[in-house]
């Protein structure tokens, strides 16, 4: 599961697989679990496709370090509960399909 660490005002900072910030006393901090959902504007997701892997996208196979390292901002709004759903594997991405083309109830 990603983790993520924000500034005060709600932007991302950096992203890992690993937990984030390494607690040397403990002090209460809340490790934030990134759930995903990304909302962009079609110009930047042509810029974004167009740029190369970084360094640190590379280091935790994870490209939202690619937008932090060029200088964009990424905002983190906190939730509460879980979803439930992570999709990491095209039989997940399959199992969503599937939940999104059920029919709902009225």
């Amino acid at each position: 599961m990603v983790k993520v660490v924000t500034d005060l005002g709600g932007n991302a900072r950096y992203f890992s697989r690993h937990p984030i910030p390494y607690q040397r006393h403990h002090t209460g901090i809340t490790h934030l679990q990134h759930i995903g959902l990304y909302a962009y504007r079609a110009p930047f997701l042509t810029h974004f496709a167009r740029t190369a892997p970084t360094p640190l996208e590379e280091a935790e196979g994870l490209e939202q370090l690619r937008a932090l390292q060029h200088g964009h901002r990424i905002r983190v709004v906190t939730v509460t509960g879980d979803s439930g759903i992570g999709v990491d594997t095209q039989a997940d991405l399959e199992r969503v399909r599937r939940l999104f083309a059920a029919p709902r109830p009225s």
